[in-house]
């Protein structure tokens, strides 16, 4: 097995997954170097010291270190100082290797391809091998201005609040629109939380920002008409992304690719106050891309089991004549981004190859 194949393979023991096509075979090649890749075999996704990963690849510190730098520097694999030492660890196809790239902004000739291999991988493979499975790595955040008339609502359920307890926020370009290319929304409203958005910022790929700058980024996407989504998970958000449904790896998910799980619905649902509703439209138009709002005669209506919770035709109606509500029942969030993640493997059948590769 060439060294390109054993990667992917790999990578596609992640809950993301990896599925075997030509074209990621050629992203591959275009990320990373045969001398890269080589070294990239002997990594785990938990990050690891200089020399462990040098004596796993017989060769001298220095040489492991030069090279782990230089894909660092291209955000193919992650870096994290700790005690005074970097630590290196792999990332996976979604989201590392096709949003990290991108985060800059795009505009080159060899992001141009790149996006095109990506696009054709995401219809080929990887689009249904990331959503097609019961439990979704993604849910969907209602916008801010929807759930004022929500009595409770928790912190991981709420952007502004997941801003408000952020400790540190990095603001990136939204991979998705640099690498389709399919529509002028807002680009620079991708949020990342955490570690991963201080690698960002320290590889050039993101910038540090405040909370207000963070929420300010997140009200031009509202008023953009973009769907929050963040992490399928109640204990503390990576990243925010403010999706569109032409170029959004997530929705198209389920828009373009029919997986009905490609990402949880918030536990909120829409409805409508029909007195207060004349009939305009601009709900079942412009705001609702699952197709459950739609025109009755002259007033809105919606199917509940299209709704997603979104809060689009919430904060987009001019007579405020659609309001969310609960759910009969809600849909569960686990409680932790592990437990979400054994669950997705559980039920793809990789958690035995994944926990070979974190206990290296």
């Amino acid at each position: 097995m060439d060294m390109f194949e054993r990667f992917r393979e790999m990578l596609d023991a992640h809950p993301s997954r990896a599925p075997k096509s030509e074209t990621f075979r050629e992203i591959l090649q275009m990320l990373f170097t045969p001398e890269e890749v080589a070294l990239a075999v002997h990594m785990s996704f938990k990050p690891k010291r200089v020399e462990d990963i040098a004596g796993a690849a017989s060769l001298s510190y220095d040489e492991a270190a030069a090279m782990l730098e230089r894909m660092a520097a291209k955000a193919v694999i992650f870096s994290v100082e700790k005690d005074g030492k970097m630590l290196y660890g792999l990332v996976p196809t979604i989201p590392g290797l096709f949003e990290f790239p991108f985060m800059k902004g795009g505009g080159t000739p060899e992001l141009k391809k790149l996006g095109r291999l990506w696009e054709a991988y995401h219809r080929e493979a990887l689009g249904n091998a990331f959503s097609g499975n019961p439990t979704p790595h993604v849910r969907i955040v209602p916008i801010s201005t929807s759930i004022q008339s929500v009595n409770v609502v928790h912190p991981c359920e709420e952007v502004k609040q997941m801003i408000e307890g952020a400790d540190y926020i990095a603001l990136a370009h939204c991979a998705c629109r640099v690498s389709v290319e399919r529509c002028d929304a807002p680009r620079e409203v991708c949020i990342i939380f955490g570690s991963h958005g201080r690698f960002l910022v320290e590889r050039g790929y993101a910038r540090e920002v405040g909370k207000d700058e963070a929420l300010a980024a997140l009200m031009s996407a509202e008023e953009a008409g973009l769907v929050h989504t963040s992490n399928n998970s109640a204990d503390r958000p990576m990243i925010i992304c403010s999706c569109c449904p032409c170029c959004c790896t997530i929705l198209r998910g389920r828009t373009q690719l029919g997986n009905l799980d490609a990402f949880a619905p918030s536990r909120f649902e829409a409805e409508v106050v029909s007195e207060l509703c004349n009939g305009c439209g601009i709900c079942s138009d412009r705001r609702c891309f699952f197709g459950a709002v739609h025109l009755d005669g002259d007033k809105a209506a919606v199917a509940q089991e299209r709704c997603t919770g979104c809060g689009l035709c919430v904060s987009g109606c001019p007579e405020q004549a659609i309001r969310l509500k609960e759910r009969a029942v809600a849909p569960e969030i686990p409680k932790t981004a592990i437990e979400m993640a054994m669950k997705v493997m559980q039920e793809k059948g990789t958690l035995e190859r994944f926990m070979h590769i974190m206990q290296r």
